[in-house]
């Protein structure tokens, strides 16, 4: 009975591919407008994308993006964005080309090296990015849309609150994923649930900023112009910082100014990063071959990241960095200078999180002047003697110095949703914006899930489907300890984590670089004269900028050991290639 039904679905499933593959040919003959249609009609891998990019990451990259730069920063993800597509379109190429899965093709037709760290460092990626997702949406919930039940004053609070909220997260998003592995209506009841948590997220950024405009709280003019890419904040901070750095005393200036700078390059290649992660690049060409897509669906695939992916990522992202923007760059984070709420005549109490950030901006400026060794030994009498001589000496720095440090206190989501509260009002600002949060950590833990039952089955070397795809999915269900581990695991699950799969991300760039132009693959179907200078062209230029955000990376973060690791994987790529060669020659 078993197998009659796989074999009744297999028909189905063959019957509406054939029905799509002619909906495409007959709307391509009628002309482009009947084309669009049946295009948006049938896309579904592209929405995937932009669930799984639209996480965790992508927002504090651009919170962090608005507080650095104002509305200077408008161009940066953008133009990461349209970096990705071009990569994951030239993947799409060779895999609806040749109907081959890609880890195959690497392996056969690149190196072995490559595949196999593709493959593992996605699956790492999808474990690791799981934990924020679950601890995003879990302090949505708790914070902004269910307080009253699940915060800390609520029905449920403390660790039963979060542990509920948690397993509650979790529930959801295995359904979800597990409706994707059934295949058929399924996969496209998962598909449409997954187009409603990105269009949610959407709408409710979209929303918190046509509220801030309404109330002329936006200026469109700087908006407009932060466009237009600004390579000069990856040497200076933006004019509104430079005006408060400039109350400083002269010698200490450079300080500030190099910290801006770093953050701001930090930030640029995070931002980057997270447009088009590795995992990312592993999901498209599996999710394309599940649907059944062929060489007549490429054009349907690079449609489907245009709209699916790109506009998506840009209105949330954008919007995400206008709000940000308009409530804290150049601004200070409330309460960390003892500001008084003029509608109490109380002292405004700081978020936890804008403190620590505060301190550590000032510890660090202590630093610069008496050295990190003073400070270590500084805090290790106060522990010894109970005294806080290091807080004293912190205290001590001078007014300009701390206003600085305030300005540059990191944010996240919840400032934003309780700085916007005086302008669009404590209802609308939890609500709308904490249902835009959810909305974009649900539907990345849900995609993770989904990337890695696809991972787990290729390491296998299984059809992607059944019980071995339902076994990697729930690999994920780890990420139900971020709302209680996350901070403590950022340092040695995040770092190293992001480290590998920004190493390897290049290197997966490169692989499919190298298959568009693999004739023994491709055949036919590799592209010539002007259309392969056109791609190659646009694929040096995407593989480029991967490499050199993965080079800066590795490089803030290890410096010698990234340059390592990068000379590690050369070294295996070069031993395995040399080692098929030998065999190759040995065996003609």
């Amino acid at each position: 009975m078993a197998s009659e039904a796989k074999q009744e679905q297999s028909i189905s499933q063959n019957a509406r591919i054939e029905q799509d593959r002619q909906l495409i040919l007959d709307a391509r003959a009628k002309g482009r407008l009947p084309m669009l249609g049946a295009f948006v009609r049938l896309s579904g891998p592209g929405w995937l994308q932009s669930a799984i990019t639209l996480g965790g990451g992508s927002l504090s990259g651009s919170l962090y993006l608005g507080v650095l730069g104002g509305f200077m920063f408008m161009w940066l993800q953008p133009l990461a964005m349209i970096a990705g597509i071009i990569m994951l379109s030239a993947i799409a190429y060779v895999t609806l080309s040749t109907g081959k899965r890609p880890l195959g093709a690497i392996n056969e037709h690149i190196n072995p090296v490559l595949g196999w760290g593709w493959l593992f460092a996605s699956m790492m990626a999808n474990l690791v990015w799981s934990l924020p997702q679950f601890a995003l949406a879990t302090a949505a919930l708790r914070q902004n849309l269910l307080p009253g039940i699940f915060g800390d004053q609520g029905m449920i609070p403390g660790f039963y609150g979060q542990l509920s909220v948690s397993i509650l997260v979790l529930a959801v998003a295995m359904t979800a994923a597990m409706l994707y592995t059934t295949g058929g209506k399924g996969m496209k009841i998962f598909e449409v649930v997954v187009k409603g948590m990105v269009g949610i997220t959407v709408i409710c950024f979209i929303g918190v900023v046509v509220r801030l405009t309404m109330l002329g709280q936006l200026p469109w003019g700087s908006i407009g112009r932060g466009f237009i890419p600004n390579l000069r904040l990856l040497f200076e901070p933006t004019p509104d910082l430079m005006a408060l750095i400039n109350q400083v005393a002269e010698d200490q200036r450079v300080f500030w100014v190099d910290m801006i700078v770093h953050q701001q390059r930090s930030v640029m290649i995070s931002a980057a990063a997270t447009a088009v992660g590795i995992n990312m690049t592993f999901l498209f060409p599996y999710s394309m071959l599940r649907k059944g897509w062929d060489r007549d669906f490429r054009g349907l695939a690079i449609f489907d990241l245009s709209t699916g992916l790109f506009f998506p990522f840009l209105l949330a992202t954008s919007c995400v960095v206008i709000a940000s923007a308009s409530q804290f760059h150049g601004q200070v984070g409330a309460g960390l200078l003892g500001e008084i709420d003029p509608e109490t005549d109380q002292v405004i109490e700081p978020a936890p999180n804008l403190v620590g950030s505060f301190n550590r901006n000032l510890e660090a400026r202590l630093a610069m002047e008496i050295g990190e060794e003073e400070i270590e030994a500084m805090r290790e009498r106060d522990e010894l003697e109970g005294t806080d001589t290091l807080a004293q000496r912190i205290d001590a720095l001078p007014q300009a110095d701390r206003l600085m440090a305030a300005v540059l206190a990191r944010r996240d989501a919840f400032n934003l949703s309780d700085a916007l509260s005086p302008l669009v009002g404590r209802r609308f600002s939890h609500y709308v914006f904490g249902l835009g949060v959810l909305g974009m950590a649900m539907g990345a833990a849900t995609m993770l899930m989904l990337i890695n039952g696809l991972c787990f089955c290729e390491l296998l070397n299984l059809p992607a489907r059944g019980w071995p795809q339902r076994a990697g999915s729930l690999m994920v269900c780890v990420g139900v300890l971020g709302p209680f581990f996350w901070g403590d695991a950022q340092m040695w699950l995040a770092i190293p984590t992001s480290v590998f799969a920004m190493t390897l991300l290049p290197f997966a760039y490169f692989s499919f670089f190298a298959l568009m132009n693999q004739k023994t693959l491709l055949g036919n179907d590799m592209p010539t004269g002007l259309r392969r200078i056109w791609w190659n062209t646009l694929m040096a230029i995407a593989a480029g900028l991967a490499a050199f955000a993965s080079f800066y990376s590795l490089w803030s973060r290890i410096q010698w050991y990234g340059v390592g690791l990068i000379v590690i994987v050369l070294a295996l790529m070069g031993a395995v290639h040399i080692y098929r060669k030998s065999q190759e020659q040995a065996a003609a």
